[in-house]
Parts: structure tokens; C-alpha cells; sequence
């Protein structure tokens, strides 16, 4: 598979784009949208895959919690979903970038005929300067939200598909951590980061854990699972903070603000 030099797909969870209250984080997408629209305007083709729509859904239908039964989550990811791609076009419009939605559901992926059509739209908005904004189709999708053995899981394996099919050189995940570490650092204060990867085992995913932020669905376990399937590729993959955007000005000069699992040529 021959890649696309300077094609980054970045994927940006939940954790990133909603505060501790739990209330949409604005500052977070206004950030976001000035550091792609930059990296965007250097040369490289940016390709957004972005959480987020359950959450913020929720806040704005004024629900206390989360929700946890299908019909209210596919509610809040129908509200949200209007709501996040508002603020990815109010705040990329700022900086003088288009943007376009595009949904996905796993049949996207498996049907030869719509994975060939997905691929073009994605291929003529990147020729055109178009950065595409990716998201599971939640609101019709049950399968994604409800199922144990999803096949995106929170977005983070959604980024890497997304990356293997249009032959991207990175996949940038932004967590709510600073990378990959020898043992949970919210739990370890001796924990260590671990800055480069080559090989993904059994040894790596017992250093995992359980689940991440309490906001999101996606733990490290899923970053790692989107990592091993975008390096049998070739395809570099980067876990770094969603706090600090501007990390992606190191990535693309060659810099590790993160963990890179590093592609196996």
C-alpha cells in the first residue's frame, strides 16, 4: 500500500471537547480548528474523525447524566450531531477553512460498492481543500453504541479505519493522557511514558488497563487496537494529549510529543 505523504487523519475524543462539568468545551474547538486550518495551509491534507455527539446531545437536551438505554443515546447523538458540526464550522470558517460532515456505520466499511463510493468523497474533498469531519453514525447505528465487540469502539478504531482507507502517512490520537505509559499515571505517580513502540503484543495490552475518561467510552485498550491495525500498514500512529493541539506542529517536523507506534515498513 503506497501512503500518502503529508495525509494525517486526527482523531479527537469526547474527554477533549467537553469540560468536567460536562458542558461543551469551546475554547478546546476553537484551538482544534487554528491548528488544523494552519497545518492544513503548510500542505498537508487533515482529516478530522471526531467524538463527541452523545455528550454534548445530552448536555443540551439538559439531561443529568449520560444516557444509557439505545433510544435516548440515539436521541442525544442526533442533537449533539447538529451541535458539533455547528462549532466545527463556525470555528474553522474563523480561519478560512472549509469543512464537510461525513457519517459512517460499519456497512460503510464491509460493502465493497460503498466503501469504493466513501472513498471517493474522500479523495475529492481532500483535492479540493476540503477538510472531511468523520463520526459513527450514532443516530441509526445501534450496533456501534450497543455492542460489546463494536467494530469502530468510541471512534479510535472509526480513526484508523478512516486511515487505512485513504492511505494516510500518520493517525494522530488525542487522549486525555500524554501518551502510552508503563502504568496508569492517574493511579502511579512513578508512572513512566514509554516513547516509541515497535511492536504491539500481548505484553503491550496488559499495560492498557481499563477504561479512560469518565466522559467517553474509549480507554487505552482501543488506542492500541487502532494502533496495531493502522502499523501492519505502514502507517505511523501518535497518542498525545487533546489538550495541547499544537503538539501537531512537533508531529509533522518529525518530534514524538507522545507515544508513536511506529509502522512496520
Amino acid at each position: 500500500m503506497e501512503l500518502h505523504k503529508n495525509r494525517i487523519v486526527v482523531k479527537v475524543g469526547t474527554s477533549t471537547l467537553t469540560n468536567e462539568n460536562g458542558k461543551t468545551n469551546l475554547q478546546a474547538f476553537d484551538k482544534l480548528a487554528c491548528v488544523l486550518a494552519d497545518i492544513h495551509n503548510r500542505g498537508y491534507e487533515v482529516i478530522l474523525v471526531s467524538s463527541g455527539a452523545i455528550a454534548v446531545g445530552a448536555n443540551k437536551l439538559k439531561m443529568k447524566e449520560r444516557p444509557r438505554d439505545l433510544r435516548h443515546k440515539q436521541a442525544a447523538a442526533a442533537v449533539g450531531q447538529c451541535s458539533v458540526m455547528f462549532l466545527y464550522d463556525k470555528f474553522f470558517h474563523d480561519y478560512d477553512q472549509e469543512v464537510a460532515q461525513i457519517l459512517l456505520n460499519a456497512e460503510d466499511i464491509s460493502n465493497e460498492e460503498k466503501k469504493e463510493n466513501l472513498t471517493n468523497t474522500f479523495l475529492t474533498l481532500l483535492e479540493m481543500g476540503v477538510i472531511p469531519v468523520v463520526n459513527e453514525n450514532d443516530s441509526v447505528s445501534y450496533t456501534e453504541i450497543e455492542s460489546e465487540e463494536r467494530l469502530f469502539g468510541d471512534n479510535d478504531m472509526l480513526s484508523a479505519v478512516v486511515a487505512v482507507l485513504c492511505n494516510a502517512e500518520k493517525l494522530v490520537i488525542f487522549s486525555d493522557i500524554d501518551g502510552f505509559y508503563d502504568k496508569d499515571p492517574r493511579l502511579y505517580a512513578t508512572a513512566k511514558r514509554i516513547d516509541v513502540i515497535d511492536r504491539i503484543d500481548e505484553e503491550t495490552y496488559a499495560l492498557a488497563g481499563g477504561a479512560g475518561s469518565r466522559r467517553g467510552t474509549g480507554g487505552m485498550r482501543t488506542k492500541l487496537q487502532a494502533a496495531q491495525l493502522v502499523t501492519a500498514q505502514g502507517i505511523d500512529a501518535v497518542v498525545t494529549n487533546g489538550k495541547h493541539p499544537e503538539a501537531l506542529y512537533e508531529i509533522v517536523e518529525g518530534r514524538i510529543p507522545g507515544t508513536l507506534f511506529r509502522g512496520r515498513s
